[in-house]
Parts: structure tokens; sequence; C-alpha cells
């Protein structure tokens, strides 16, 4: 019997041996340097922590980047749900729409980045197009229209995915519950907001929380373009890590990890929390 009781756990001890020995472990240690000196390892304390936050760089990348997650899930979110239920209802050209909308994940970044020059440059496509109307060009990412740049390119890079993602959640609602709800007089509207709506929940939550983390991959293509420092609107914590990386500042970098990691943790608490209430 008392066999049976521990045979889980070593099925389980495999893959938590992975885990420690390449995220739990390496997350103490960088929990460990945060309180150190980056020359020498000497205990500092707080005096890391305190560097960081009055860091006018630091407080600048968190103010982009907590502003770019804000503007870009919902968009995401929204979109990407009302093309999965159009998709859905669709039956001839739904196969060929979900593999067209997963197209953008398979382009590699430095193809981005030449599609983003040929767009964006000063002697691109749209000020080319700009000119032809008599409008003056604008240096889209010297200025602020970075920022919105930036946010396109996130929603066109991730946006087939959540397309597909959502229509794995709309696909677990019974047609059922729709038909019967149609038969009693039920409208479009009335359907997705009493029946889709709710049945997506468990999936929503999951959607949610990758999208929350693939917003910190659109880094690669903002500093293949405008390199360590860009426009102060898309200067975002990644560029904020990657020169303190350069720089070997390991204990403001420690203690900017272990900060933004403990502000994720909070956040998808929160989240979990309000869903399960609702």
């Amino acid at each position: 019997m008392r066999q049976k009781k521990y045979t889980g756990w070593f099925f389980l001890l495999p893959g938590f041996l992975g885990v420690s020995l390449f995220y739990l472990i390496p997350f103490l240690d960088v929990v460990r340097r945060s309180f150190t000196q980056a020359v020498g390892g000497n205990f500092v304390g707080a005096a890391n922590y305190q560097t960081v936050f009055t860091n006018q760089a630091f407080l600048l990348a968190s103010k982009n980047t907590m502003r770019f997650a804000a503007v870009c899930l919902p968009l995401l979110l929204l979109i990407s749900l009302g093309i999965a239920v159009l998709v859905q209802r669709l039956e001839t050209w739904a196969g060929f729409l979900k593999g067209a909308y997963l197209v953008p994940l398979a382009i590699p970044a430095a193809s981005v980045v030449l599609l983003w020059q040929l767009l964006f440059d000063r002697r691109g496509f749209l000020n080319g197009l700009l000119h032809l109307t008599g409008w003056d060009g604008v240096d889209w990412m010297n200025t602020g229209a970075s920022f919105g740049v930036l946010v396109f390119s996130y929603i066109w890079k991730n946006l087939g995915y959540d397309v597909v993602l959502w229509i794995a959640g709309l696909s677990m609602v019974p047609k059922e519950v729709y038909e019967a709800a149609r038969v009693d007089g039920a409208g479009e509207w009335r359907c997705f907001f009493y029946i889709t709506l709710p049945g997506i929940r468990p999936a929503a939550f999951t959607i949610v929380v990758i999208s929350f983390l693939n917003s910190f991959k659109v880094f690669r293509e903002a500093y293949l373009v405008a390199g360590n420092y860009p426009h102060d609107d898309i200067y975002l914590l990644q560029h904020l890590f990657n020169n303190w990386f350069r720089d070997l500042s390991m204990d403001k970098m420690a203690a900017g990890a272990v900060t933004m990691a403990l502000v994720i943790f909070i956040l998808v608490c929160l989240l979990q929390k309000s869903w399960d209430k609702n």
C-alpha cells in the first residue's frame, strides 16, 4: 500500500529534477546575487534594489513595458476572439484561414526586421505613399509613432496563435446549447454573451497568461531595428536588462529580474483570484 502511495512521486521526480536544475536553482542564485555586489560578492542588503528603483532608465523602461502590455493585451484578445468566432462559423475556408493566421509565427525575427525597414524606414513604403498624397514623411522609429509600430508588430505576430487557441476553446462549447437558445428566441449577441463567453472562461485564463508572456518577446524586433537605445517610447525592460548584461552590472540586473518576477507572480495570482470569483 505504501509503495502505491509513493508511485506518483517517482513519476514526478525526473521532471522536478529538470525544473530544479534549469529553473529553480538558477533563480535562487539570482535572488542571492541581488543582495550582493557584482564584484567581490559582498553582502549589501537592499542597496541594489534601492539603486534600481531610483534608476531613471529602469523607471522609464517599467512605464513603457506596463503601457505596452496595457494597450496590446486587450487589443490582441478582442481582435483574436472576434476573428476566431467568425472563422469557426466558416466551413469551406476554415482550415486555410487557420494556417494563414499562423504564418507570422513561422517568419524569423530577421525577416520581420527586414519587413519593418521596408515599411517604416524614412524612405520606406509608407512614407512613399504619404509623399504621393502630399503629406510629409514620418520617421516612424525615431518619434512617438514608434510605439504604434511596436504594438502593430506584436499583434500581427501573435494574432494567429491566439486565434487558434480561441478556436480550441470555442470548440469545447456544445453546439446543442446554441441550438436550444435559438429555438427559445435568443439572438447572436445573447448567445455570445450568455453562452460563448461563459463557455470559454477556462481557456481564456490560459490565453491571457500566454499572451502576456509573449509580449516580452517583441524585444527582438525592436532591438534589431533600433539597437540598444531606441526611442524613449519603446525603451522596454528587455532593452535595460540587455544593456546591464553588456555592462556586467549583474547586481542591478539580478535585483531588477527578481522585482520583475515578483510583479508578474502577483499579477498572475490576482488574475487567477479574480477569475475564480467570477
